[in-house]
């Protein structure tokens, strides 16, 4: 079997496919020399179906225009459920998120997804994120309740907070999780029991320095 030795390829196409792969994050390119070889392995049909997988995911899929998740249809599975109580909403970073708090069979509302959290480090500021586009959900009437559930990091208070001043003139309820989801966690890590728990006991959200 020939060894990979620096930047070295017997074929041409070997070092775009690996190229590929290791531009996904955390895919150094020694696992992604690994699953390119894996690849080779498989019979043509498997992968011609991985590829067209891929393919239909970057053209195909699209994103709720209620709740802005990833969705197949116009409008989400969630966001369509009659079932679901649309007066409340859970305001989530990603389509993670979304999963983990679903994963709890805990909660009947529906979403809102940010698109990603306030960093001034990464450069995503107020207006990268659909906070505008709650706003407008908000003014519509419907909405009563809205639960922050961002990772309990710098950047998710932040976010809590700057989400806080902009809802609170509206004059609806605004709770957060029950610090059941510890300090400095990132709530697609956190056990399905603690997160279910947290939104069960959520409580009032309240600037710092301010009690409930």
């Amino acid at each position: 079997m020939m060894k990979e030795t620096g930047n070295r390829f017997p074929s041409r196409l070997l070092e775009e496919a690996v190229d590929e792969f290791a531009s996904l994050p955390g895919i150094g390119r020694k696992t992604a020399f690994r699953l390119v070889m894996h690849l080779l392995r498989r019979d043509p049909e498997e992968v011609k179906r991985f590829g067209e997988a891929v393919t239909r995911l970057r053209n195909e899929v699209c994103y709720c225009k209620i709740c802005h998740g990833i969705s197949d249809n116009p409008v989400c599975d969630i966001c369509s459920d009659s079932a679901r109580d649309i007066s409340l909403v859970c305001v989530v970073e990603n389509v993670q998120d979304v999963m983990a708090v679903e994963n709890t069979r805990q909660f009947k509302g529906v979403y809102h997804v940010l698109g990603g959290i306030i960093s001034p480090v990464d450069g995503i500021g107020p207006s990268d994120l659909t906070i505008s586009l709650l706003e407008e959900r908000i003014k519509e009437g419907t909405i009563k309740e809205v639960i922050l559930a961002l990772s309990t990091t710098m950047e998710g208070d932040t976010t809590n907070f700057y989400i806080y001043r902009k809802l609170h003139p509206l004059g609806i309820n605004i709770t957060t999780l029950a610090r059941g989801v510890a300090i400095g966690d990132v709530l697609e890590y956190t056990d399905e029991i603690t997160l279910g728990q947290s939104i069960i006991n959520r409580r009032e959200f309240t600037l710092p320095g301010k009690s409930s």
